[in-house]
């Protein structure tokens, strides 16, 4: 008898075998994972000046949950992973939307809710895995935002092995994306804040590929990303942690280089980003200092609504146009050495000069940011986490703004 089953995700068929029997599905379904997590966010951002909408203002609940397989037994390995996402409105009004926690209609108000769901088909043999249907990737050239109620979501194929030690490779493909406030699907464009570049259409599909080396403290990345017909962007990273003296160094050094791509249908693209971090902690305090740099003939690419891998990408502002150079200077603390477990701050002051952008070519801005998180150590609500976040943006080539964020998470396994 051939009990054979075929198992569909995103329009990738595969032949898995009696991946569903009984007798065969103990990793499958033992080695599984549901989890929820419920978010409940609050943003507010006040534009200190200029015209337009004068603040966003909204505050919503989101729920998230993951079912996550394991793997059919045998040389080859098949499972299937499932999200589902529901946002829902809890203030909001016409003239406050466009905080990026909901949707906005025609009308200009966002739904009472809105939600969205995907499908991932993988296949391991192995240490090498390949995932297909609704991807979450975080990577240097491309990173999903989850920065607000919900995650960003692509669509396509991403492969990954480890057969070597200390070796990791990667490739993939990607068509589709939705964004954090969006339930529909739409093709990949380019970020274009401060109109950076010429048009923001649809840049076709996203393919990257790279290698990350791993050899004691130190970890080499490179990595190449294409936006078909707008860009392709080479990533060159290094990092290591060393002890000194009665603490740990920790150095982050990254390096893009971007050229205009296939139709170029965002124009000119050229630019060398450099960003270094160098962080020292010692006793639960955390002291860094940061440099990024722009240059060439425009700001850096990335594919819109995700966030871009740079060192002084922050809260509010990249401090990515183009000939920018902005400095940071962070300070963290771990407050459980003052007998308060659970609980953390952070301060950063970031400051950019040069700026090629819009009519002027000596563009500044700067921002201060401030974040208190406490996560719930024991009891009921144990891996609650609180987090509370704020932002004063100045800047002589856009609106000034301050942005205030109060986000509640609370995570809850099922297996």
């Amino acid at each position: 008898m051939n009990n054979k089953k075929i198992c569909k995700s995103w329009g990738v068929m595969f032949a898995v075998g009696p991946c569903l029997t009984t007798a065969h599905a103990a990793d499958f379904f033992a080695d599984s994972k549901v989890d929820l997590e419920m978010r409940n966010f609050y943003m507010n951002r006040d534009f200190r000046d200029g015209t337009g909408q004068s603040k966003r203002d909204e505050w919503a609940q989101g729920f998230m949950l993951r079912a996550q397989s394991g793997y059919t037994p045998g040389t080859i390995g098949f499972g299937v992973d499932a999200i589902a996402m529901v946002g829902l409105k809890l203030d909001s009004s016409p003239d406050r939307t466009g905080t990026g926690l909901l949707p906005i209609h025609d009308d200009g108000r966002a739904p009472n809710e809105y939600s969205k769901a995907g499908l991932t088909g993988k296949v391991r043999f192995s240490k090498t895995e390949l995932k297909v249907g609704t991807l979450i990737p975080k990577l240097p050239t491309l990173q999903s935002n989850f920065g607000r109620l919900l995650p960003q979501t692509f669509r396509g194929g991403m492969i990954e092995s480890k057969e070597w030690s200390g070796l990791e490779l990667i490739g993939g493909h990607l068509d589709q994306v939705t964004d954090r406030d969006m339930t529909a699907a739409q093709g990949l464009s380019i970020n274009n804040k401060n109109r950076r570049f010429s048009r923001p259409q649809d840049g076709g599909d996203f393919e990257l590929a790279g290698a990350a080396y791993r050899w004691r403290d130190i970890q080499l990345t490179y990595q190449v990303g294409r936006l078909e017909d707008v860009y392709q962007q080479h990533f060159f990273g290094f990092n290591s942690v060393n002890e000194v003296s009665r603490g740990k160094l920790k150095t982050d050094v990254r390096l893009f280089v971007s050229a205009d791509q296939g139709q170029a249908r965002a124009g000119k693209v050229d630019n060398q980003a450099f960003g270094g971090l160098v962080t020292y902690e010692l006793s639960g305090n955390s002291f860094s200092l940061g440099y990024q740099s722009m240059r060439g003939d425009s700001a850096f690419p990335y594919v819109d609504g995700t966030d871009p891998y740079l060192v002084n990408f922050v809260q509010v502002g990249d401090f990515a146009e183009k000939g920018e150079r902005s400095w940071q200077a962070r300070y963290a603390r771990d407050l459980a050495s003052w007998g308060l477990p659970g609980l953390t701050f952070m301060t950063r002051y970031v400051k950019g000069t040069d700026a090629e952008v819009l009519a002027t070519d000596s563009g500044r801005e700067r921002e201060l940011d401030i974040e208190l998180q406490y996560k719930v150590q024991s009891g009921p609500l144990k891996a609650l986490d609180i987090r509370l976040r704020n932002a004063a943006y100045r800047s002589d080539f856009t609106r000034d703004a301050n942005d205030t964020r109060v986000i509640l998470s609370y995570p809850i396994s099922f297996l």
